[in-house]
């Protein structure tokens, strides 16, 4: 099971769409969604957010500390966090657990998980890259959403796609959603 957190960056597009190759992968998945998101989701998508919801397997609210997803005792394969904004990196870097999000970070980095974290912000202080050299040197994946643009990508799909494919390749995952370098 990969747990996706959707937090309230730009680009919740991504997470949106990864929900859908887990989808189309057979691949069960839990959803988070920030307050800040979900503000972000309605400037920035058409689709509802109770229609993104019905995508996930499993929806936990944001500020649920008590739900189950946030112990170690909990099951689950791998975690993503796309986007991931620089308060909740910054959060997670630093061990603060506040929400559901960053608690499943922390348990995901502690019960060494696989852990990706998409940042978008751009352009980047050196306290943001510091958080990620941190988070990094704990194990986590930090994979900005940077699209390759040798795989022949035409469209902004094929760029979104891209940043998916390269997401489901930390995670493990099987998948042919973008042009690979031959």
């Amino acid at each position: 099971m990969i747990v996706v957190g959707i937090t309230g960056a730009s680009g919740v597009i991504y997470g949106i769409r990864l929900l859908k190759a887990l989808n189309g992968l057979n691949i069960e998945n839990s959803l988070i969604i920030s307050d800040a998101a979900k503000t972000v989701i309605n400037h920035e998508v058409k689709e509802p957010i109770e229609d993104i919801i019905t995508l996930a397997d499993n929806y936990y609210e944001f500020d649920d500390l008590t739900a189950s997803i946030n112990s170690g005792s909990f099951k689950f394969d791998g975690l993503a966090i796309v986007p991931c904004s620089m308060k909740t990196l910054s959060s997670i870097a630093n061990g603060y657990a506040s929400n559901t999000i960053t608690r499943v970070a922390d348990v995901s980095l502690k019960e060494h998980r696989k852990t990706v974290i998409v940042p978008r912000e751009t352009p980047l202080r050196s306290i943001h890259l510091e958080n990620m050299l941190n988070l990094s040197k704990e194990g986590a994946v930090i994979l900005p959403a940077m699209p390759g643009f040798y795989s022949d990508s035409d469209t902004v799909d094929d760029q979104i796609n891209f940043i998916v494919g390269k997401i489901l390749d930390s995670l493990n995952i099987e998948n042919n959603i973008y042009k690979r370098w031959e």
